[in-house]
């Protein structure tokens, strides 16, 4: 007597599609005149393309070339860029709020009224630069190389500038507060006038930076010196 045996097989939608997958958004079309949401843009060709105010929410931008680009209060959300360039781009008021840049290059861009905040990057060409002010707030720079960039006035309060090269860096008048430099090089670095509240700089390298009077009496006072600035 022959017995037939079935194994019943788990239930398989037919359209049952990844959610971790974004729908892939295939040539330029429209998006840079709408905008997109949720969208991967990949291996795109966008060389000195023109995108104003339109907003990307939650995309994933993978290989696009946005060299000699400009870019005009375009805001960035949630974005997430791999090997993407913005060399020699234009980046006016634009925003990258909470992105995940990584492996990207940003040489000889220009970031003018750029908001970053809490954007991390990750192993990016951040140089040579030019940064025209700026709200950097909770931004992550965490090991970047900042040689010599100037970033006069830029808003860098609590961001992470630990590890970073700011060898020759110009932080004039930035506003620093709560920042980390943990074992960040400030070699030949400009902090004058820069705002330094809740700035532990006991681990940073500090060779020939130039501070001014508030920033070397604190200083002093970390080195467990008693500062008396009476005349």
């Amino acid at each position: 007597m022959n017995l037939a045996i079935r194994t019943a097989r788990a239930y398989r939608p037919a359209s049952a599609v990844p959610e971790s997958t974004p729908p892939r958004v295939t040539g330029v079309g429209d998006v840079l005149e709408t905008g997109a949401e949720g969208a991967g843009i990949r291996d795109e060709d966008w060389y000195a393309e023109e995108i104003g105010a339109v907003r990307f929410l939650d995309c994933v931008f993978t290989d696009v070339d946005l060299t000699e680009a400009t870019l005009d209060g375009t805001t960035f959300e949630q974005c997430t860029f791999h090997t993407c360039r913005f060399n020699a781009a234009t980046l006016r008021a634009t925003a990258f709020v909470g992105c995940d840049v990584r492996r990207s290059s940003f040489f000889a861009a220009t970031l003018d009224g750029c908001k970053l905040t809490g954007t991390v990057f990750s192993q990016c060409t951040m140089r040579p630069m030019t940064v025209v002010g700026g709200a950097w707030g909770s931004v992550s720079l965490r090991g970047a190389d900042l040689n010599g960039v100037d970033l006069t006035g830029v808003d860098l309060r609590d961001a992470d500038l630990s590890m970073a090269d700011l060898t020759g860096a110009v932080l004039t008048g930035a506003r620093l507060d709560g920042a980390s430099v943990r074992e960040a090089d400030l070699t030949r670095a400009d902090l004058r006038r820069a705002s330094l509240d809740r700035v532990d700089l006991t681990s940073a390298t500090l060779k020939e930076t130039r501070v001014d009077l508030q920033a070397a009496v604190m200083l002093a006072e970390l080195h467990g010196a008693v500062v008396d600035v009476a005349e």
